[in-house]
């Protein structure tokens, strides 16, 4: 069995962006505002060098909701991807939850099983790629991530990362950090 670590992207390896005209902190809806967290690279590869397969697990409502079409969001992922294969990081697997019970988008916008808190992604990583959900790590900025972690039997860890603070609060994760390095650092001692 292998030992993974499930990550948020938004929040957690990719900042936020402000959107003027919401108000908001928000995902990057282009491939030009991906920008990562100082330390992110170097964290990943310590991960991967300590024998940890790395996953991603992200809520991506913003086409649910009419802010952006499906195709930037590929393009941001894309710029993601490009970013850490061209830096010696790579993911087994990205999921992603597309949905949201109160979108615009009919085909989007319903109660769905992917969406975290709900932990589908973990389970179908354990059973895809033979993962130990308890010799492994949820890593996230939100409430709904903890829950994703503690509902797959996983060990969590809450980044406090201030845009997204609003959004946790009534979780009970295993420890708490302020970066992703001070994560790595949980999971690596």
């Amino acid at each position: 069995m292998e030992k993974a670590v499930f990550l948020d992207r938004d929040g957690v390896l990719c900042m936020h962006v402000f959107n003027p005209s919401t108000g908001e902190h928000e995902p990057p809806r282009d491939p030009g505002s991906v920008r990562l967290y100082p330390n992110t690279i170097r964290s990943l590869r310590k991960l991967q060098a300590s024998g940890y397969d790395l996953f991603l697990v992200s809520n991506q409502p913003d086409f649910a909701k009419g802010k952006t079409t499906l195709a930037s969001m590929e393009m941001v992922h894309n710029e993601l991807d490009r970013i850490l294969i061209s830096n010696g990081v790579h993911f087994k697997e990205y999921y992603y939850c597309y949905h949201h019970p109160k979108g615009v988008v009919p085909e989007y916008s319903y109660e769905c099983d992917c969406r975290k808190p709900k932990a589908f992604f973990l389970f179908k990583a354990a059973n895809t790629f033979g993962v130990d959900l308890s010799n492994s790590w949820m890593v996230g900025d939100r409430d709904s991530d903890v829950e994703c972690g503690k509902a797959a039997g996983t060990r969590t860890i809450l980044i406090e990362e201030p845009t997204s603070a609003h959004k946790r609060g009534l979780s009970r994760p295993d420890h708490t950090a302020k970066s992703l390095k001070d994560a790595v650092g949980i999971i690596t001692s």
